[in-house]
């Protein structure tokens, strides 16, 4: 059971011009990666993230989306735009934390995937950030999504208190994927290889099979994917900052 009050102790919150609401990171060090699965996960290994940065409670939703690029892209609208944005490339996601951050005057980015996988843990070590069990109150996932997205934040969060980490949409990271990488990882700050032909994907969607948002299973695409699994990829965003007390 979460306890709010170390949520509330551990970690402090920002919220932006435009309502996004974003939550300290600490530094530290954590297991990445799972021996227990896809050979792309192998070796799991210690890493350590150095500085601290904020990162989005939510994905980013469409009503956010729209707020900053004008259009409102996904494929389940529905009036609802505290969804999540999807049918977003890898390039649009990039886009808009530029255009975030000429708006706000601070950075932001999309995060590597460490800072991702050390986000979603939040501390954890076991297969998702609830347990080594599925369990639907933490994710939309294929056995209960109804095929399609949901508001952000109806699901429980982790200990960070961090909603959607798991299932929903895919969230894209700002590495090249490579499916060997873990074997050459530099183990402080790792971004990822210098090449590739495609983008990190990390989470799970509401189309995935439960095993897929497990918190060390890794995807990809193409940068420019917007119909890879129609609906299905979004992103959340960091916010770079020199705050951590």
């Amino acid at each position: 059971m979460l306890n709010k009050e170390y949520i509330q102790l551990f970690v402090r919150s920002h919220v932006n011009s435009i309502g996004m609401k974003m939550r300290l990171i600490h530094p530290g060090s954590f297991m990445m990666g799972s021996e227990n699965s896809w050979y792309d996960e192998k070796p799991a290994h210690k890493v350590t993230i150095t500085k601290p940065f904020c990162i989005g409670i939510y994905p980013v939703t469409q009503a956010e989306y729209e707020a900053i690029m004008g259009v409102n892209p996904s494929y389940f609208y529905f009036g609802r735009t505290n969804r999540p944005v999807e049918m977003v490339s890898w390039h649009d996601a990039k886009e808009f934390c530029r255009r975030l951050s000429e708006k706000e005057g601070k950075t932001y980015r999309l995060p590597t995937e460490a800072e991702w996988e050390y986000c979603c843990r939040a501390g954890t070590t076991t297969e998702y950030y609830w347990g080594d069990r599925v369990n639907g109150r933490y994710a939309w996932y294929r056995h209960n999504s109804i095929n399609q997205t949901h508001l952000v934040g109806e699901k429980l969060p982790n200990a960070w208190g961090l909603f959607d980490m798991s299932g929903n949409v895919w969230e894209w990271c700002t590495d090249w994927y490579d499916e060997r990488y873990y074997s050459t990882s530099p183990e402080t700050d790792p971004i990822g290889p210098p090449e590739g032909l495609h983008h990190v994907l990390r989470g799970g969607s509401w189309r995935s099979i439960a095993y897929d948002t497990r918190s060390a299973n890794r995807n990809c695409s193409i940068s420019s994917a917007t119909h890879h699994s129609v609906g299905s990829i979004g992103f959340r965003v960091v916010m770079e900052t020199d705050y951590d007390q």
